[in-house]
């Protein structure tokens, strides 16, 4: 338990380091929406890229990883249809709740899978990734816009997203065998060290605490949902479809992240309830602080 919160506590002190530095001003307002375009239209990116052209995309561990990672989303997407069913949640809500429970905070995940399960870890994490972003997207855009019909203009918004532009092109360049030839391999290393320390300050910047305290119900049962019973169904999961213990972690781990920081994007520009959603996002990455050490003592 120990060795596990010396590995964790520097990742939630970049985020607490970013929160702290917006609320006094530094190094200016305007620095934090660069430092995050830069960082997903760039950086994230890069680090995705790198990892799938050289990633073991002939394991025999890889089938049923797939397999894991879509049944425990599509199971999750079955629970908050039931619910949309039973409440009658108009697009709005359902877009954000959805976000809220299926996607994750990429950053803070490749943060703490580089520190606990090393190189190996990180390049089964990108397989992992290359299925899970653009499903959750997709899921994500498709509940935001049901009332309007899922339009090519919202297809096409996901299919241009920087994540999954990178984890194709990585798969392409993977299976076409040209590898990373002639120092392209170092840039792209470089780019990627860049990616998770900024990533991380730039999630703290992004917490706001003062509006948790309203649509608090919401709130509640959608963190807990998150961060506590998706990574129960994930470990369900795993053990059913026999995964190796690596693969059954990461698995876990990724269902157990907080939701990602651009949902709010993604939720204002399909005219979803921004309010909902960003308090979602604060909520739930302070409380993963605690939640996330207890879910991995619990996988050790």
């Amino acid at each position: 338990m120990l060795a596990l919160l010396l590995m964790l506590w520097p990742l939630f002190a970049l985020i607490l380091l970013g929160h702290l530095l917006r609320r006094f001003g530094f190094p200016g307002e305007a620095f934090w929406p660069g430092a995050e375009r830069l960082n997903y239209f760039l950086l994230f990116p890069a680090l995705l890229f790198s990892n799938l052209a050289t990633a073991p995309l002939d394991s025999p561990h890889l089938p049923a990883m797939s397999g894991a990672v879509l049944l425990t989303l599509a199971l999750g997407w079955l629970g908050l249809l039931l619910l949309k069913k039973r409440y009658q949640w108009p697009a709005r809500r359902f877009g954000v709740l959805v976000q809220g429970l299926l996607r994750f905070n990429t950053y803070l995940g490749l943060a703490i899978v580089a520190s606990l399960f090393g190189p190996e870890g990180t390049v089964r994490a990108a397989l992992i990734l290359g299925l899970l972003v653009p499903s959750a997207n997709l899921l994500s855009v498709w509940a935001l816009s049901a009332e309007r019909g899922f339009s090519l203009q919202a297809l096409l918004s996901v299919l241009k997203n920087p994540l999954i532009l990178a984890c194709a092109a990585g798969a392409l360049v993977n299976l076409s065998g040209i590898g990373l030839p002639g120092g392209s391999a170092r840039l792209l290393a470089l780019l990627a060290a860049a990616s998770l320390p900024l990533g991380l300050l730039c999630v703290g910047a992004a917490i706001h605490a003062q509006g948790l305290a309203q649509q608090g119900q919401a709130l509640g049962w959608n963190s807990a949902a998150r961060l506590l019973l998706m990574p129960l169904l994930a470990f369900g999961v795993a053990k059913v479809l026999g995964l190796q213990p690596l693969e059954s972690s990461l698995l876990v781990l990724f269902f157990a992240l907080p939701t990602a920081p651009t949902a709010y994007t993604l939720t204002r520009q399909l005219g979803g309830d921004s309010s909902l959603m960003a308090n979602l996002i604060s909520l739930q990455t302070l409380l993963a602080a605690f939640s996330l050490p207890l879910v991995l003592m619990l996988l050790e």
